[in-house]
């Protein structure tokens, strides 16, 4: 018994589909420049901020990826088809943004002990386009980043795009005006602390969902409350609510209801007041049911304990 089926299989990030691609195209030309300029100009935070575009721009492919998976209609088999394919991609995206980190770090490190020339024009013109590009990338997500962990990953990265190149123009005018070599190094660091915060962010909520944690904002021992108050029940057990994927929270639980609803034939009643509570109140809109009798309680005490 639930309520809420009609989810359908358009996921959130489904409906932004041309703004990752917009996105992806200025971020793959915005990498091709870097290297160019890192490759003519000999930055190593040039470098740092392709590498991180390039990481960015896989990550995009991969999300772009996910969403045409996740838009397959559910099967017998995979019965909410390929949505947590999304949740998958996001993980992956965090752990390249961890590799490429490390990778920054350890060339600084070098670097900074033995700066190598630097051709600090080419360098602010490189990171002034970057910055243009990721500005105008940044506007296209930033209304719809809350509503899907691809989108909001996709953000998180422009916007560390974003800082790379305001690091990188810092550093090429700091060139230009002192000739202190080692904040091309500098700058590259700055770069990679930019990246781990969000990507452990972004792992930790990925991993959240896979691990069927309990959906951010929702407050189980509130549903509890309300789901006990409906008129007709009397307890709830087995309680669980979890996320398929972005914009997708469901819940199940085994409702407990007075012999007299289920004499008087009621219990559709209070299936359709449950759901339209959960939807309303905790956007709960795929919640499953199992109405119980009180008689029920030994039975479920022997399976469940």
């Amino acid at each position: 018994m639930g309520a809420g089926h009609g989810h359908g299989h358009v996921t959130v990030t489904g409906a932004h589909r041309r703004r990752l691609a917009l996105v992806l195209g200025f971020t793959a030309s915005v990498f091709v420049v870097e290297v160019v300029g890192a490759v003519l100009s000999g930055s190593l935070a040039l470098l740092a901020d392709a590498g991180h575009m390039a990481a960015d721009s896989a990550g995009i492919v991969l999300a772009l990826v996910a969403v045409t998976l996740a838009q397959r209609a559910p099967t017998v088999r995979r019965t909410f088809g390929w949505q947590r394919v999304e949740i998958l991609a996001a993980a992956a995206n965090a752990v390249v943004l961890f590799a490429l980190a490390l990778f920054i770090v350890v060339e600084a490190v070098q670097r900074l002990f033995a700066p190598p020339e630097v051709g600090s024009t080419l360098m602010l013109v490189v990171a002034s386009v970057g910055l243009v590009a990721n500005t105008a990338s940044l506007l296209l997500l930033h209304r719809e980043q809350s509503t899907s962990l691809n989108l909001r990953g996709a953000y998180l990265e422009v916007l560390g795009d974003l800082l790379g190149s305001v690091a990188v123009l810092v550093a090429a005018l700091v060139i230009v005006l002192t000739g202190w070599r080692q904040v091309d190094a500098i700058a590259s660091l700055a770069v990679a602390l930019m990246i781990l915060p969000r990507a452990w962010a972004l792992l930790r909520d990925a991993v959240d969902v896979l691990l069927e944690a309990v959906p951010k904002g929702v407050d189980l021992e509130n549903v509890r409350r309300h789901i006990v108050r409906t008129d007709g029940v009397v307890d709830v057990h087995d309680l669980h609510a979890w996320t398929i994927t972005s914009g997708l929270p469901v819940l199940s639980a085994h409702v407990v209801v007075t012999e007299t609803t289920i004499a008087g034939g009621d219990t559709g009643r209070v299936l359709d007041a449950l759901g339209e509570c959960l939807a309303g109140h905790f956007d709960l809109e795929h919640s499953t049911f199992q109405i119980e009798s009180t008689k029920h309680r030994a039975h479920e005490h022997a399976v469940h304990e």
